[in-house]
């Protein structure tokens, strides 16, 4: 949609699948009740939200992040055992600052939607672009509602009433990262979700996969791995999904209930730095 009469602020969809731009707005101001209306339904709509030409502090994307919903905490440490902080950045820095191929952790660049191994994990995601490389860096998102509807009819018979155990230590281990240490592990034990989850605004059905998966309860440990890998392949297809390149100022915001995600190392990470903050929200509990 364009800007309405009266509003100072264009949304205009990004694709067909999924994906919206919103330009006109400055998100260190306070936003009125009807902006943030629009927002959500426009988010709820188009699950991956582009706000453009945005340069907010810290604290000015926590403010935002706080229309809505609660911020959300952190499982993950730095290397020196911190607990991570509600606006946190993420790079592709060494502890000296410079740029590098082998960062700390590599999990961004695996397919996963986020704090799915929180007992209430998370409803949304929002990365603000601080520093970019030349080109490259793309973030995909793919619709996991478009990979459950285009199952066939016996697939989502067989696994509809499917849970499965999702944790940081599977997910250390699923992307071949140093293993989860006492500390994480104490602070979020495995959890059990729905493998077909129902959107709760929305009411559609999603696949609830990704890195973060352990396994199907009831299931040989095989099979399940087998079976997750499967649909995880199929709903991140190149034809569910969609290819975020950045610039400059982009806030990107979107919907960890119907979306998995990545990074792409596409660039020279020796040479350039990436550089973003970052704040996630509290979801709901899946059914």
């Amino acid at each position: 949609m364009n800007a309405a009469p009266g509003r100072a602020y264009d949304i205009r969809p990004l694709g067909e699948l999924m994906g919206a731009e919103i330009e006109g707005l400055n998100l260190s101001e306070a936003l009125n009740a009807t902006t943030i209306n629009e927002i959500l339904d426009a988010f709820l709509d188009h699950h991956v939200l582009v706000f453009r030409n945005q340069n907010l502090t810290k604290d000015a994307q926590l403010a935002f992040t706080k229309y809505f919903g609660e911020p959300e905490d952190h499982v993950h440490r730095t290397p020196s055992g911190k607990i991570l902080p509600p606006v946190h950045i993420v790079n592709n820095l060494d502890p000296s600052g410079k740029p590098t191929s082998k960062p700390y952790t590599t999990g961004n660049y695996h397919w996963h939607t986020d704090k799915s191994y929180h007992a209430v994990p998370s409803l949304a995601t929002l990365l603000h672009a601080i520093e970019l490389p030349p080109a490259g860096g793309d973030t995909l998102f793919a619709n996991t509602r478009r990979g459950y509807e285009t199952l066939p009819e016996e697939t989502k018979q067989r696994i509809a009433n499917f849970r499965v155990v999702h944790s940081w230590e599977a997910s250390r281990r699923n992307t071949g990262n140093a293993p989860a240490t006492e500390a994480e592990i104490r602070d979020r034990p495995p959890v059990t979700h729905p493998l077909v989850r129902t959107h709760p605004s929305t009411g559609k059905k999603t696949l609830y996969v990704g890195m973060h998966t352990s396994h199907i309860e009831g299931m040989p440990e095989s099979e399940s791995r087998a079976l997750l890998d499967s649909l995880a392949t199929h709903t991140t297809k190149p034809e569910f999904v969609y290819t975020h390149n950045w610039r400059a100022g982009d806030l990107v915001m979107w919907d960890n209930r119907c979306l998995l995600h990545r990074a792409d190392a596409n660039y020279d990470m020796d040479k350039h730095r990436r550089i973003l903050y970052r704040t996630v929200i509290k979801g709901s509990l899946p059914f």
